[in-house]
């Protein structure tokens, strides 16, 4: 059974940074694309940023610069560190991951809270 386990929001000042993880079990990690989503309140859930299993990276256009997505595959983690966070960054950070079957797996988020 997939699980996907988000950790690492909490509140944090405009400009600081936060590092958010998701554990992952269930299935071959290394061999999926994993991604990170973000859905603000009365907001559309939107794509952050994408990591595919050999490492190659894309990202939101309002996050590039700001946020890092990574892997380690021997921990089954995806990570995504966060820095110069805008209150526009606000929201629950879910982890997703498509398996075999096209099985749509996600997490059951971790929020960011960005305010002075």
């Amino acid at each position: 059974q997939v699980q996907l386990v988000e950790s690492g929001g909490g509140l944090v000042q405009p400009g600081g940074s936060l590092r958010l993880s998701c554990a992952a079990s269930g299935f071959t990690f290394s061999g999926h694309g994993m991604s990170w989503y973000r859905q603000a309140p009365g907001k559309e859930r939107e794509l952050v940023a994408i990591i595919t299993p050999t490492g190659g990276t894309n990202y939101l256009d309002s996050v590039k610069g700001r946020f890092t997505i990574s892997r380690d595959n021997a921990k089954e983690t995806l990570y995504l560190q966060m820095n110069s966070l805008k209150p526009e960054d606000a929201a629950v950070y879910y982890c997703r991951a498509i398996t075999l079957g096209n099985n749509d797996n996600w997490g059951q988020g971790t929020q960011v809270t960005v305010s002075s």
